[in-house]
């Protein structure tokens, strides 16, 4: 045995040496040994196959040490790792409950000592039954596994059923909610207006120096109107000198969608806006400048879808009834709606690309049919089936008059300013045009002629055509001489055409009823050719409404279901291509 005291580290040559030397045929050694005057421990061995193993090794971990050290203070022999993370833990020795650190441990040299061979493992049938052994605590395992695997996927089923459960609930609350703010938001846009607002309103001074009269009756029962005054009929007069001026100097841009283009026309896409359930696009208006749409459906609700980007900007709910009209004031940023509901509302567009409802106007006392805003974009009219038509200030909402026309018992049905805005245009489910001078709400002409209501009416940008659609089709009308001078008929008598619109340049004119055409604009004389024919990819027979795009570059198109249809030349003017 070699020592260095200094050093505390004892090499051990004879733990496999010695010992066996000693051995006295398979019994015991016990020796003891000393260090630097000090008792170190007792150390016992015992013969197991051919070699000596010390019971010490087995202390803590039941096999022999790979890196043994011996504690000073009992003289115990025990794995290095083992021991040190014990004291870590504890700060004891784990046999004798002494106090014990890392200095009061001697590392041991030991020579590599080959464990012996088990009796088992020394014959065939002794092999076999450690085999047998494995073999059953292997299937005992793979057993153990199966039910852990089962219990296992028992709480996941259980887990996952929770978690769809959850999610259901989730929607669900998200729905109720999201259905609470709707209501909250259509009460709060329905609800009167506080009294102290109402005598603010009353008392404060409006445009052109009128106080408000809404809620003063005449002699005959009828509210008081301010009227259009003077300085109103001078800016209406002023826009039309001007428009007429730059009209004469008008020439077609080069920018617009030539006749060959037109032909090639197809549909670009189709976007769902509107609901399922109550289904039916009524009115389409286009803001070209920003190439925004707005769409006013069957479902009450009015939207406004940027084409450019294919998303919906804002969806304008609170009316009750269906939308029929709808109309971009492009300076203003506001939208302005029409409903069944007998009232018009007008929603000012924000930063953020939401419209918000501003006014709630209820002069009408039926159905509002059309809205049409002036080129000034200071004032609109509404007309309705209570046989009145209603000239608004955009800036104060104020109803400024409202002419009845009490020769006739039929409802207005159409509605549209001339582009030079001192004429209006209406039409009424008694198959009669009417036109009005705005300046003194006098009914300066009539057209006669149309079977059924005339269901929408459209000014030419060159000023002196105007096309009016009816169930017996579309009759194109001489300003000039005050008479009819072409009439289409594209669908049998049991189809009306619903809309007709001619584009910003005046040079092409669309028809919608049971499909969509498009005719080239030409002369008095001369004949207009229809030069495309789109089918109704709805399948519901009813085109109600169509619109040109910015230099005639698409068609945007409205039909009885839910979907807004593009038409146009795929990736012209930065279109969307062919989707659904």
């Amino acid at each position: 045995m070699n020592r260095s005291v200094g050093a505390a580290v004892v090499v051990v040559d004879w733990v496999s040496a010695a010992l066996v030397g000693a051995a006295d045929g398979g019994g015991r050694l016990d020796e003891s040994r000393s260090c630097g005057g000090g008792r170190w421990g007792e150390i016992s061995s015992d013969w197991f196959g051919g070699g000596w193993r010390t019971r010490s090794e087995l202390i803590v971990s039941g096999e022999a040490p790979e890196e043994p050290v011996v504690s000073k203070s009992s003289g115990l022999l025990f794995e290095k790792r083992l021991i040190e993370r014990h004291i870590l833990d504890y700060g004891k020795c784990p046999v004798t409950g002494e106090t014990l650190t890392m200095e009061d441990l001697v590392p041991i040299k030991t020579g590599k000592v080959v464990k012996p061979r088990p009796v088992q493992a020394a014959s065939i049938p002794g092999m076999l039954g450690m085999f047998q052994n494995e073999w059953d605590a292997l299937v005992l395992s793979a057993f153990a596994s199966e039910q852990q695997l089962h219990t296992t996927r028992q709480e996941l089923s259980h887990c996952l059923y929770q978690h769809d459960s959850a999610c259901r609930v989730i929607a669900r609350l998200k729905k109720e909610l999201d259905e609470a703010r709707t209501m909250l938001a259509h009460l709060e846009r329905q609800a009167p207006m506080p009294a102290s607002t109402i005598v603010t309103s009353n008392s404060s001074a409006l445009s052109n120096g009128k106080r408000a009269a809404e809620d003063e009756l005449g002699p005959d029962g009828k509210k008081i109107r301010p009227g259009i005054s003077a300085s109103i009929i001078t800016e209406l007069t002023d826009c039309n000198a001007s428009l007429s001026q730059l009209r004469k100097k008008r020439q077609i841009p080069p920018t617009l969608a030539p006749l060959d283009a037109v032909e090639r026309y197809t549909q670009l896409n189709s976007y769902p806006l509107h609901k399922t359930n109550k289904a039916g696009i009524l009115s389409i208006d286009i803001h070209q400048s920003k190439d925004l749409i707005a769409t006013g459906g069957v479902d009450t609700n009015a939207v406004v879808f940027n084409r450019s980007s294919g998303e919906i900007l804002s969806t304008l709910s609170g009316h009750s009834k269906k939308v029929s009209s709808v109309k971009f004031v492009a300076d203003a940023e506001l939208v302005v709606t029409g409903s069944a509901d007998k009232t018009v509302r007008v929603w000012q567009g924000s930063e953020n690309g939401n419209y918000d409802c501003k006014h709630v106007l209820r002069d009408h006392t039926a159905e509002v049919q059309a809205v049409t805003v002036h080129a000034t974009n200071n004032y609109f009219v509404t007309a309705s089936l209570d046989n009145s038509w209603c000239f608004y200030d955009i800036s104060s909402c104020l109803c400024l008059t409202q002419v009845e026309d009490s020769s006739a018992s039929e409802g207005y049905t159409s509605a549209a300013f001339h582009p030079d805005g001192l004429i209006l245009g209406t039409g009424t489910s008694g198959a009669v045009v009417k036109i009005w001078d705005v300046k003194s709400q006098a009914n300066v002409a009539r057209f006669d002629g149309h079977v059924g209501a005339v269901t929408a009416i459209s000014f030419s940008e060159n000023g002196y055509f105007l096309a009016t659609a009816a169930q017996d089709g579309v009759k194109l009308w001489d300003l000039r001489k005050l008479r009819n001078f072409r009439t289409f008929s594209p669908y049998d008598e049991n189809t009306p055409t619903q809309s007709v619109e001619f584009d910003h340049s005046g040079s092409y004119l669309a028809i919608g009823g049971s499909d969509i055409r498009v005719y080239q604009v030409a002369s008095v004389k001369a004949d207009w050719n229809c030069i495309k024919t789109f089918p109704d990819l709805s399948g519901t027979g009813k085109i109600n409404s169509v619109r040109f795009g910015t230099d005639a570059k698409y068609i945007a198109v409205g039909s009885m279901d839910r979907n807004l249809r593009l038409f146009g030349l795929p990736g012209e003017d930065g279109a969307i291509e062919l989707g659904s």
